[in-house]
């Protein structure tokens, strides 16, 4: 990209390569640089709702959907066709997006720097959004991938399954390491190993799962993309778990969806070529803070979320088609994916069969955390819309969360987890 487009960071678009004015009906504001007003920790850590007092502005059922199906993805209406319970409130929007300097400062250094080689690998990138002005459906997966993350947390999560009867259960409690080494305050391009990712875990419920944990490097090698390690209780041992991706049902949720929807889409692009299709404005759910701080109890009804406590805004999303590649699998071989503008996280996913029906519909549930400032996008909730099941993937209702300095490298390697004293 020559340095004149890029300069757009600074003009016309967000440092993150939105677009930084409104809509023309003024139902989308112009971004003001500004991310949340500051609120209340709760006890857990997590940031209170900033917009707590504020009322739906209207609501979208199977009644009057047909009026706005244009700003509706497919799996939202068949949602609703499925079950008159689920609704949509929209509320005003807030764009809310925002990050640390210095990662506005890399997104605008890797417009002019960064690249994707003949093999699809992210090259000559750190710290911020690797295409802020994308060209490519590839370039906004990557865009995703890389999208702005702390440095390094520690947080509980839930995995919550819903079955065909209409009833949910917690399929399993876990704690969490999460860090970004390319986000990573003391890092840089020319020391950076192409891990982005670390993740380790332990779960901590059911009491005959407790103990079983797993480690996840993910690296912008499309080669060697992912490396993994598991630990099982039954056979005290920690081994290698090269299945931990793509398409394998995620044993950690029970199965109830693949390891690739989790925080949206996890892992390597490979397995797909990625259509951009350009730009439109949809209801997404955002800014959800409300339902992050609802209890478990009151956050599930019957076949899906509690929509009293889910808010939607309008947004402009980049549309992504996703089909198998050539010479590659998958259960689902085309996806239709919405990136919100100003974060690059997966808002939605459609997920097609074989036969090109409509199968899965998945639902990014963006929290703000005004203090850092950051936007966090990792509880996803899959919907088979064929067997009438869902999955909720780290689900934060009533658990804790923590900024923490960066762990050691050592940390997230299946030699420290298997010394650290699993029972």
């Amino acid at each position: 990209m020559s340095a004149e487009e890029a300069a757009k960071l600074k003009t016309s678009l967000t440092p993150l390569g939105a677009e930084k004015a409104g809509n023309a009906d003024g139902s989308i504001p112009a971004w003001d640089g500004k991310s949340a007003p500051q609120v209340a920790k709760l006890n857990t850590g997590h940031s209170a709702d900033p917009y707590a007092a504020e009322k739906p502005l209207f609501f979208i059922d199977a009644n009057n959907s047909g009026q706005y199906v244009d700003k509706l993805s497919q799996g939202t209406i068949e949602l609703m066709k499925k079950y008159p319970s689920f609704r949509v409130d929209v509320y005003p929007t807030h764009r809310t997006a925002a990050a640390p300097r210095y990662v506005y400062e890399n997104t605008y250094t890797n417009a002019t720097r960064a690249s994707l080689g003949e093999d699809g690998e992210v090259k000559n990138a750190f710290g911020g959004v690797p295409f802020p002005i994308p060209k490519s459906g590839e370039e906004v997966i990557w865009n995703h991938i890389l999208h702005p993350r702390i440095s390094s947390s520690e947080f509980g999560l839930k995995n919550v399954v819903g079955s065909s009867n209409g009833r949910w259960t917690i399929a399993t409690r876990a704690e969490n390491n999460n860090q970004s080494p390319y986000y990573s305050r003391n890092g840089s391009a020319e020391k950076w190993s192409g891990d982005y990712l670390l993740a380790r875990f332990v779960n901590t419920d059911p009491p005959f799962k407790a103990g079983e944990a797993l480690v996840i490097r993910d690296n912008v090698s499309l080669v060697n993309s992912r490396q993994a390690w598991q630990y099982l209780v039954g056979q005290r041992r920690v081994r290698r778990a090269p299945t931990v991706a793509y398409d394998t049902p995620d044993f950690v949720a029970s199965g109830a969806n693949y390891f690739d929807e989790v925080i949206g889409f996890y892992g390597s692009p490979d397995r797909y070529s990625w259509k951009l299709l350009g730009k439109k404005e949809m209801y997404i759910p955002y800014n959800t803070n409300g339902f992050q701080a609802t209890p478990m109890d009151d956050a599930m009804v019957p076949f899906h979320f509690n929509p009293d406590k889910v808010r939607w805004e309008l947004h402009r999303v980049w549309v992504v088609e996703a089909t198998v590649a050539a010479g590659k699998r998958h259960v689902l071989p085309k996806r239709t994916f919405y990136f919100d503008e100003d974060t690059w996280a997966v808002s939605m996913i459609d997920g097609y069969d074989a036969e090109g029906k409509l199968w899965r519909s998945s639902y990014v549930m963006p929290t703000v955390e005004p203090d850092y400032p950051i936007v966090i996008a990792d509880t996803t909730f899959v919907y088979d819309l064929q067997a009438k099941t869902f999955s909720c993937v780290q689900c934060f209702n009533e658990e804790y969360f923590r900024v923490v300095d960066d762990k050691p490298n050592s940390f997230f390697t299946g030699a420290s987890m298997g010394a650290s004293g699993l029972r």
